[in-house]
């Protein structure tokens, strides 16, 4: 996700602002905004726009469905005339020389996620609260035209959780993980690395839902302590102790700890992203060729099932994702609302992609205006599908 730009909202918005819990501590101003209503009607969906707003979802469903092909392939297959990169992590290359090099980044991926999630997807959006920017507020909430928030930051941290345990079902510690391997040789620090992990999930879903709707509510500021208790703990203590494995036993365990990681935790939760926004973009194109509300209703089922296998990977953002911009690609926030209205009045699609030799400035064009975000927009409206217009349903 990259660092939030308020000027790139784009549109003007106007609040209606929710009273307090009466058992909040904070009662000098509102817990959050209920609701937040575009100053415009061109962004919303109409008789007139249909066609064209459900062939940008298409077009950006397709997009989708690229670039997590494209990030499948480049783990499974080859990336940048070699290997996939899966074999290069396990292997070892010129940017990881060593296994003890490999489980660095391992750590930093999930302290810089826990980082994320506590400062930047919850505390930005309370700071703006804090400062009675209250509109901002909201539209810095990631997730917020589905409601998805909470689980979305929820998922984040269960991509630590699933680093940690060399697995990916919340339960199973693989024998040769982080988790088993502290177990056997630092039980304190596993102890501590594991319950950090857990209160930081159960910190994240005690938020009252939408949060967006409750930035002001004091649970929020228990999971960003629960976030940062998290990033602690990683960086200042799993990083630092995982920096003094150097024998050669504890090497080739560590070795073991990086094949299973890649080969059980990171390969399928790309083969499921890769599945899941396929299935995604097939729903979608059912929607633009029979537009109905059901079809709606299938296609945002769709993208939350496409979402949860991203957000379950973002404690590994490095690599290919990273190196060939597909983040940015998939998942940018905020995004440019007044570039979005333009698209769906004039149905041009040809500022959705860009070319290898595009400056920073153009590739970031492209990115505010697709990706998941703006596949949640078309589709979602208050947390629920949208619905077509009577004049234009075909039920």
């Amino acid at each position: 996700m990259k660092t939030i730009t308020l000027k790139m909202l784009g549109l003007a918005a106007m609040v209606s602002l929710a009273g307090c819990n009466d058992e909040e501590t904070e009662k000098t101003m509102p817990e959050g905004t209920d609701e937040v209503t575009l100053a415009t009607d061109d962004i919303d969906i109409t008789s007139q726009n249909m066609a064209n707003w459900t062939a940008y979802a298409c077009r950006v469903a397709d997009l989708l469905a690229q670039d997590a092909a494209t990030l499948h392939a480049d783990w499974e297959v080859s990336y940048k005339g070699s290997s996939g990169f899966a074999t290069q992590f396990k292997q070892g290359n010129s940017a990881y020389p060593s296994a003890i090099s490999c489980v660095e980044q391992i750590v930093d991926g999930c302290a810089d996620i826990a980082n994320e999630v506590g400062t930047a997807k919850i505390g930005e959006p309370r700071d703006l609260w804090e400062s009675s920017k209250y509109t901002e507020a909201v539209y810095a909430v990631e997730s917020w035209y589905s409601y998805h928030s909470i689980e979305d930051y929820a998922n984040n941290i269960r991509s630590i959780q699933n680093a940690f345990y060399g697995s990916r079902d919340g339960r199973t510690e693989a024998a040769h993980s982080l988790a088993s391997y502290l177990l056997a040789h630092n039980a304190p620090l596993y102890t501590e690395t594991k319950a950090a992990i857990t209160a930081a999930i159960v910190a994240i879903e005690n938020m009252a839902a939408p949060f967006r709707s409750h930035i002001g509510n004091s649970g929020v500021l228990a999971a960003m302590e629960a976030c940062s208790a998290l990033e602690q703990v990683l960086s200042n203590k799993l990083k630092s102790y995982v920096t003094t494995l150097t024998t050669e036993e504890q090497s080739e365990e560590l070795k073991r700890i990086v094949e299973n990681y890649v080969d059980n935790v990171v390969m399928p939760t790309y083969v499921d992203l890769a599945t899941c926004n396929r299935l995604l973009s097939t729903a979608v194109a059912a929607l633009r060729d029979n537009p109905s509300d059901a079809a709606f209703k299938a296609a945002a089922e769709a993208w939350m099932t496409a979402r949860a296998p991203w957000e379950t990977s973002e404690a590994f953002l490095f690599g290919p994702v990273d190196e060939e911009g597909l983040d940015p690609n998939m998942d940018s926030w905020p995004l440019d609302q007044a570039a979005i209205a333009n698209i769906l009045r004039t149905g041009d699609f040809s500022h959705l992609e860009y070319g290898q030799e595009a400056g920073e400035g153009e590739a970031e064009a492209a990115q505010n205006v697709r990706g998941f975000h703006t596949l949640e927009f078309l589709l979602f409206k208050d947390g629920k599908p949208r619905t077509v217009p009577q004049a234009t349903s075909n039920q």
